[in-house]
């Protein structure tokens, strides 16, 4: 799987690149799924959270948040990311 963190308009503080890697690992279990996950985050009054993530098998998740807690907008894009890989894995074991 390749990462691709980037912020838009404004720089990461350490704290908040830690923050990243360290929720990014949630979904470490379907690592071998995801081709790429591309995350880009927005600052303006608040922070904006786009994530996109490309499976092997050629479909596409794509989860958005926003909050003014960096922390907060992080954690409700990540519950909505986790839930999504989680029903896409399901619906390709069915298949199989």
């Amino acid at each position: 799987m390749t990462k691709s963190v980037s912020a838009v308009g404004f720089d990461f503080e350490q704290k908040q690149t830690d923050l990243i890697e360290k929720k990014l690992n949630r979904v470490g279990y379907a690592e071998d799924l995801i081709v790429d996950l591309i995350l880009r985050v927005k600052r303006d009054k608040a922070y904006y959270f786009d994530c996109t993530v490309n499976f092997r098998w050629g479909s596409q998740a794509h989860v958005t948040s926003d909050d003014f807690d960096f922390a907060a907008g992080l954690n409700k894009m990540m519950d909505v990311l986790d839930n999504k890989i989680k029903k896409e894995k399901d619906k390709i074991q069915e298949k199989k």
